[in-house]
């Protein structure tokens, strides 16, 4: 089975949609969990098959349930933002959660928004700074930022301006566009020099 699972991802790779589709379906028969993960994403972007977001979703969340990181990623997005499904953001929080315990340092990241912002989930800057602080130190370049915005605003940790200045300055330093005006502005106002 690992050298079909490896074929269909070349096909994948190779943007062989059709053929890809086909070694996926061949998986889904087998249940491996990864196919319905990449089925999803075939229906999700209509590579080989007619774009279909409730489709994808289905897909998704059977991988999801089967522990794929990335689909339970991709459900919590899609429950969060109400594409292919119905909004509901307390589930997308479970899902964010589930694929963060899998490792998923993005996960990490959106859990953190969801916290901070009271989405889904009672309000918590302290989870917020911990869920941000896991995900900044991955090298997560929203999340040096939403944890910049935390050091600034003192939520959920002491207020230290330098350390605000540091996380947006390294979001900043991997392309994060609000970061990097933040950090133009400081200069252009003198408050820092690079």
């Amino acid at each position: 089975m690992q050298e079909l699972v490896k074929s269909a991802y070349e096909a994948l790779l190779a943007k062989e949609y059709d053929k890809a589709l086909e070694l996926y379906r061949a998986l889904e028969e087998k249940k491996e969990p990864t196919s319905y993960y990449y089925l999803g994403f075939l229906y999700f972007r209509g590579h080989g098959v007619p774009q279909d977001t409730k489709k994808a979703f289905d897909y998704y969340l059977e991988a999801a349930t089967r522990e794929v990181p990335l689909a339970q990623f991709e459900v919590a997005l899609m429950l969060e933002n109400g594409e292919g499904c119905e909004k509901n953001e307390s589930e997308a929080a479970f899902w964010y959660e589930e694929a963060a315990k899998r490792g998923n340092i993005d996960a990490f990241n959106n859990l953190g928004a969801m916290f901070k912002e009271g989405r889904g989930v009672v309000q918590d800057y302290k989870k917020a700074f911990i869920l941000f602080s896991k995900a900044a130190n991955a090298n997560n370049a929203k999340a040096q930022f939403n944890l910049g915005a935390l050091y600034d605003m003192g939520l959920g940790c002491e207020e230290d301006k330098e350390k605000a200045i540091e996380y947006c300055r390294k979001a900043a330093y991997q392309g994060h566009e609000m970061a990097k005006g933040i950090i133009m502005r400081m200069q252009n106002d003198g408050q820092i020099v690079f």
